[in-house]
């Protein structure tokens, strides 16, 4: 998945009051639209059981598992244009999760309702192997920080961890019912949670262990802070916990008024880490700060508060906030709904800043490193950019015959990677007009 991860620790931000944070300051505006990391070297002394030491890719590969695309259409429900350049056709059921290699960024893991997860290249959609063994549905996948290491998990809660270079197995983990999986940003460190609330943190391949203990309910997101030092947990019953990974306990707990009325669903820091943004299926986005834990922003979108009428089952069940993430070069974060709703808040003011309508729910949004930019992926199954700074559309990106599951960005944004209920994943290469 992508990685908030940036330059500073939240040691050394600034006091919150310096963010201007008005409280319940009212959304004023609604437009309508159309259609270096912190550098912790300090960790291997503070987590004594992690190795920091990296280990040099090798790429290798012969079997071939793509098809490069026509240009003059696809057949299925959502017919139209092609604007992918591959194709990679080996799962036979629809597919979950994507993650590419954060060091070159030349490599893709996906994993499927097929209970199979592949590594294949991005260039031309060959396949380099199989992690074989799964037998539940593959729903999270990732590379380690230097890309020797991928790690793919099941809804039954079997880990499985490869060497990259070597393509074979070396650890597994049989953990409960999975809910989600996260690589330490510098470390050979797998961070998942459990439907038993319980979220683990191994050492690979030697296994280590750990485990941080929640409430009697599923861990259903969670994020590791960019001093590699904390971890971001939410939990189904609207708690949010910050834990010391090192000591292995709660620094924050947020519940009751200040948590979440419902399950959350995703969590996302800022580059220093000071700033937490977390989502609910209340419908509600809240920044919290990451030093004192005290929520210091609440966000909602105008279209669901101006129905009054409407009961708070109803509400929840009517929308909810599917992904968030912060802007890197300025003051906005970008909140994604169910109900098709991009909503871009202005951090410093606290205010909607554009509000961007899709014709479908919002599945996943991810913020361009260094611009502007952010990219939603929707159950219409459509790429599409926006400049947060106008509000405005920029360009879409079609190819899928249902709907999109998720999808990653290179870092250098030249290409989105989708995966899709048409049992597909896709490499589509990015140019803008405004580059």
């Amino acid at each position: 998945m992508e990685s908030e991860s940036e330059s500073g620790a939240a040691a050394d931000t600034p006091p919150l009051e310096t963010l201007s944070f008005h409280g319940d300051e009212e959304i004023i505006e609604v437009v309508e639209l159309d259609p270096g990391p912190p550098d912790p070297d300090d960790l291997a002394q503070e987590m004594e059981d992690v190795d920091f030491e990296e280990e040099e890719e090798e790429e290798e590969g012969h079997e071939e598992g793509w098809v490069l695309e026509p240009q003059e259409g696809v057949v299925g429900s959502m017919e139209g244009p092609d604007d992918s350049e591959v194709t990679f056709a080996l799962h036979s059921a629809s597919v979950f999760c994507v993650s590419l290699d954060p060091k070159t960024n030349t490599l893709a893991v996906t994993g499927g309702e097929d209970d199979k997860a592949f590594v294949w290249r991005l260039s031309d959609g060959e396949l380099l192997f199989e992690c074989a063994g799964h037998k539940d549905s593959v729903t999270c996948a990732g590379f380690s920080h230097d890309s020797t290491l991928v790690a793919t998990g099941d809804m039954s809660g079997l880990l499985k961890v490869w060497q990259v270079d070597t393509k074979e197995e070396v650890w597994s983990f049989e953990a409960g019912d999975l809910e989600w999986m996260e690589w330490h940003p510098r470390a050979p460190v797998l961070l998942a949670g459990t439907a038993d609330g319980n979220t683990w943190m191994w050492k690979v391949p030697n296994g280590d262990c750990k485990t941080f203990q929640g409430p009697n309910c599923p861990a259903t997101c969670g994020r590791i802070l960019p001093d590699g030092k904390r971890a971001v947990v939410g939990y189904e019953d609207g708690t949010i916990r910050i834990w010391d990974l090192k000591q292995g306990n709660p620094i924050h707990v947020l519940k009751g008024t200040e948590g979440h009325q419902g399950p959350l669903t995703c969590v996302a820091t800022n580059q220093d880490g000071s700033l937490i943004l977390t989502g609910s299926v209340d419908c509600q986005a809240k920044l919290v700060s990451a030093t004192t834990g005290k929520v210091v922003g609440v966000f909602r979108p105008e279209t669901v508060a101006s129905q009054p009428n409407l009961g708070e089952g109803e509400e929840s069940e009517s929308n909810s906030v599917e992904s968030l993430g912060f802007c890197s070069v300025m003051p906005l974060a970008a909140v994604g709904y169910l109900d098709g709703t991009l909503a871009i808040y202005d951090l410093s003011t606290q205010t909607l800043r554009h509000q961007c309508q899709h014709q479908s729910g919002i599945v996943q949004l991810l913020w361009e490193a260094g611009t502007a930019v952010v990219y939603t992926c929707s159950l219409d199954g459509i790429v599409r950019l926006w400049d947060a700074r106008t509000g405005r559309l920029l360009t879409d990106y079609r190819g899928h015959t249902a709907e999109i599951l998720d999808f990653a960005l290179s870092k250098d944004a030249s290409l989105v990677v989708t995966t899709s209920g048409d049992h597909k994943a896709k490499v589509f290469c990015v140019q803008r007009p405004d580059r």
